[in-house]
């Protein structure tokens, strides 16, 4: 690394092995574009070496988010928006760090091979709530992994005998459509509603193990209905889109748990698709439930969506409308 003071900025020179500069500075130099706007520095490839230009204390920024990204890169993860924009979040709190913190936290593998492990500092101690408690409420909005880090962590624990079945359920409960209408048997009519969940250990699992395990009864993705008077032992349970809940159907799910057993509910408040005036089972859960040792309650932010970056931004969009509507409710009912 060199300095070269010019007033008050200065410039560095980061050293970068070729193969990783290339997947840090994105297509069009679109990913090395954000750091530039976030950090407001120059930041150019010459001769095989990155020079940062700007102030210091936003040269210093840039220059450990790049030295984190090159050590995301060679530990072998690819370089996605994402990821570039979480390092660049955790950039501008001084926690550039943490990025390595979650990256090596390895949950399992895909069918492919690609490593599933958390993006976020709140997918890391949402993962790590799961391994440590007995029921984990994971809540918050879509993109933030919720149900998908749970299959993983589900999976592991099944392929490392920590549990002997995997069940898999949520209500069937639709926006403004009726499965009566849906034509088939009940399995046709309850499986779109599961699909979600199919998806996911077809990825992981892979089909082939996934039907197997399925036909010796040892994986099962069900409607909640379906666990009503069943005592559930030694086996890793997910309850899915939970929003959707009544406060009888979450206690009934609750009860069910037995001996050797592991929970993870989700789902994500904004989203209920329940009939108008009733109470959501999550809700009242969160509240009843909140002081319960072997009970964790984990709250991911639009912070922690994964998915597309518009996504994030959509989310983030949304929570700050929703936020200024209640004020101005509240507001509002002041007055009168």
């Amino acid at each position: 690394m060199e300095r070269a003071n010019r007033m008050s900025e200065i410039s560095v020179k980061v050293d970068m092995p070729i193969e990783h500069m290339q997947k840090i500075f994105g297509m069009q130099d679109h990913y090395i574009k954000k750091l530039e706007q976030d950090f407001q520095v120059s930041i150019v490839d010459r001769n095989g070496s990155v020079m940062i230009m700007g102030r210091e204390p936003n040269v210093s920024k840039a220059q450990s988010v790049l030295e984190q990204l090159t050590s995301f890169s060679e530990r072998g993860n690819e370089i996605e928006e994402q990821s570039v924009d979480y390092a660049i979040e955790l950039g501008k709190e001084s926690n550039e760090e943490a990025l390595t913190q979650i990256d090596s936290d390895c949950i399992c593998h895909t069918i492919n091979g690609k490593p599933i492990k958390p993006k976020t500092l709140g997918q890391k101690a949402y993962v790590d709530a799961i391994r440590k408690n007995m029921i984990v409420f994971g809540l918050g909005p879509a993109g933030t992994g919720k149900t998908y880090l749970a299959m993983a962590m589900a999976i592991t624990a099944f392929k490392n005998d920590e549990v002997s079945r995997i069940i898999l359920t949520r209500p069937a409960i639709e926006a403004g459509e009726k499965l009566g209408f849906l034509p088939g048997d009940l399995q046709s009519k309850v499986d779109p509603y599961l699909r979600p969940l199919y998806d996911a250990l077809y990825q992981i699992m892979g089909a082939e193990s996934f039907a197997k395990n399925m036909e010796k009864g040892l994986i099962e993705v069900a409607p909640l209905a379906y666990m009503r008077g069943r005592t559930l032992d030694n086996a890793y349970i997910i309850l899915d889109e939970a929003q959707n809940t009544t406060p009888a159907q979450m206690k009934m799910f609750l009860t069910r748990i037995g001996f050797g057993s592991k929970v993870v509910v989700t789902g994500d408040s904004s989203q209920k698709d329940l009939a108008p005036g009733t109470r959501s089972g999550l809700d009242v859960a969160t509240r009843v439930l909140g002081r319960i040792d072997d009970i964790a309650f984990c709250n991911l932010t639009s912070k922690d969506v994964v998915r597309h970056p518009l996504v994030q931004k959509i989310v983030k969009a949304y929570d700050d409308y929703e936020a200024k509507e209640k004020s101005k409710s509240r507001e509002k009912h002041g007055r009168k």
